[in-house]
């Protein structure tokens, strides 16, 4: 008996509706996504196996590195906009340096710094882009001169009366950072009772 063959028919799939996912799918990362900022002092973090998320808030983040001069540079940071404005309207009001209520709204959105406080306001009047190319001299930590130790102060008294909580601190030092720098910034922590507090550290994989 003859066999009865089949009219092949040609196949097409329709594509739209997978198309429209993949554009809503990416649209919803480009949206979400967190653009990195330009550090105004990078440093090479070393590496660990251990991952603790620091919080977005009541955090206060001192950075130690070398700046492009070469030399060894502390930088100091806060997280949460309205300590950082009650931390600056402290400071201002300790060390004798006025800030407008503008200078404190940028200054709540801006990132680490790093000069004395009698320069911030050229800081603060800067774009972002103009913050990490601009040339920070650090913060001064001479025992004559001791600057970071009042921002940690006044900071840590802001996050008190704001919060109800001490501040959380946390030091991000370059691995070539030599040990008496980051010995430094402990003592200044230690004479506050500050005797914990988080490393910032690179990831990598466990070693087995």
């Amino acid at each position: 008996m003859a066999k009865i063959k089949m009219k092949k028919k040609s196949t097409s799939t329709d594509m739209t509706a997978m198309c429209d996912v993949a554009f809503l799918l990416l649209t919803f990362f480009i949206l979400t996504a967190t653009a990195k900022v330009p550090e105004a002092l990078p440093v090479d973090m070393p590496a660990s196996t251990v991952e603790h998320k620091l919080p977005d808030s009541n955090l206060a983040i001192i950075t130690i590195g070398k700046g492009k001069d070469g030399k060894s540079k502390v930088f100091f940071d806060i997280k949460g906009r309205e300590i950082r404005k009650r931390t600056l309207e402290g400071m201002g009001a300790k060390l004798g340096v006025a800030f407008s209520d503008d200078d404190k709204e940028k200054f709540a959105l801006m990132d680490d710094f790093g000069v004395p406080l009698a320069n911030l306001k050229q800081i603060i009047d800067m774009k972002a882009a103009e913050r990490t190319k601009a040339n920070q001299p650090g913060i001064p930590i001479d025992s004559l001169d001791n600057q970071l130790k009042e921002w940690l102060l006044v900071s840590r008294r802001a996050a008190i009366d704001l919060e109800d909580k001490e501040l959380e601190i946390a030091i991000k030092g370059d691995a070539k950072e030599q040990y008496p720098q980051i010995k430094k910034i402990m003592d200044i922590l230690q004479e506050q009772k500050i005797n914990s507090f988080n490393l910032v550290t690179g990831t990598r994989g466990k070693d087995f």
